[in-house]
């Protein structure tokens, strides 16, 4: 079967297809047969090198939004063992746009919390595309705080085009929900590790953003606005969005340098979508490397050091 590949993976699609009609000639003992698979594959593998290594941001961007990326659900179902998920605000209902609950890191016990896209477009529009309203980031400040009253680390995945900006969410307070939890997040006394897995879009993202250690995925974005929104903002024209990725410096590599986030995970080759497996594995490493880190600090130090991290971004000199 064919990947789902995007616009600027086109010189892949003729040698794929010629692979997988190879393939189901599989149990041809003609040596030639297998001699061109691994010809072909070494030519694919090639191009995809060639490919990835100099991805610009408009392409960052396809990449994080690829229908097959792994979702916030696949990484906890990978590596989180023992996962109990939890409902409910307790002051509206329930917002399958976030998902949250306890378990266990190697046998850590830990507060899981993420933004959930959904999978194939039954789900996706059950889970509203992974753009929650302020019930979903009210029910997750309700689990910050039961990890606060039980001194366990919190791991969030983000992965939002933004908050969900319908009337409905506005006239229940989306912005203040928003803004409730960046400062509580700024105070709890528990270890907060933040992954953004796909797309980290705006105050929706940074609602459950606000961390000790913040990494992403190699072909991740996070950014203050998405780049169509950017662009219709600026220009009028929402189909400049490439310009606009550019200039928006949204890509791990960007965000590194500018001390916004702290660890890139290194992706599979072609992206997390190609080998989830390998992309959970790189993800768990790196999460329990940096628990490992700042598991023993005091809480008291601990907030006070990640309210400095926050106060210090956007800093420049004259």
């Amino acid at each position: 079967m064919l990947r789902e590949l995007l616009d600027f993976e086109k010189p892949l699609i003729e040698i794929e297809e010629k692979i997988e009609k190879l393939r189901s000639y599989v149990q041809s003992e003609d040596p030639r047969v297998h001699a061109e698979i691994d010809k072909l594959t070494k030519r694919s593998q090639y191009l995809l090198e060639r490919i990835y290594s100099n991805l610009t941001p408009w392409q960052k961007t396809q990449v994080a939004r690829h229908p097959n990326r792994p979702a916030a659900t696949e990484y906890i179902n990978a590596f989180i063992s023992d996962f109990i998920e939890l409902h409910g605000d307790r002051h509206f209902a329930d917002d399958p746009a976030i998902i949250w609950g306890v378990g266990k890191l190697r046998e850590r016990p830990v507060v899981v919390i993420g933004h959930q896209k959904g999978t194939g477009t039954k789900d996706r529009i059950y889970r509203n595309f992974g753009m929650p309203n302020p019930e979903g980031y009210r029910k997750a400040l309700r689990l910050m705080h039961l990890a606060e009253k039980f001194n366990k680390p919190i791991i969030t995945f983000i992965d939002t085009p933004g908050a969900y900006p319908g009337i409905g969410a506005e006239e229940r307070g989306q912005a203040e929900a928003i803004a409730r939890n960046l400062f509580e997040m700024c105070r709890l006394k528990v270890p907060i590790i933040v992954s953004v897995i796909g797309e980290g879009g705006s105050g929706g993202a940074l609602a459950i953003g606000v961390g000790d250690r913040i990494m992403m995925l190699e072909h991740a974005i996070y950014s203050v606005i998405s780049p169509e929104g950017c662009a219709a903002i600026l220009w009028g024209d929402g189909t400049r969005a490439k310009e606009a990725a550019d200039t928006l410096k949204l890509t791990a590599q960007n965000l590194k340098k500018l001390g916004v986030i702290d660890v890139i995970v290194k992706e599979p080759l072609g992206g997390a979508h190609r080998d989830s497996f390998i992309a959970s594995e790189n993800l768990k490493e790196a999460l329990i490397k940096a628990l490992k880190e700042i598991e023993t600090i005091p809480g008291d130090k601990l907030a006070a050091m990640r309210y400095e991290k926050f106060r210090k971004m956007g800093t420049y000199k004259e």
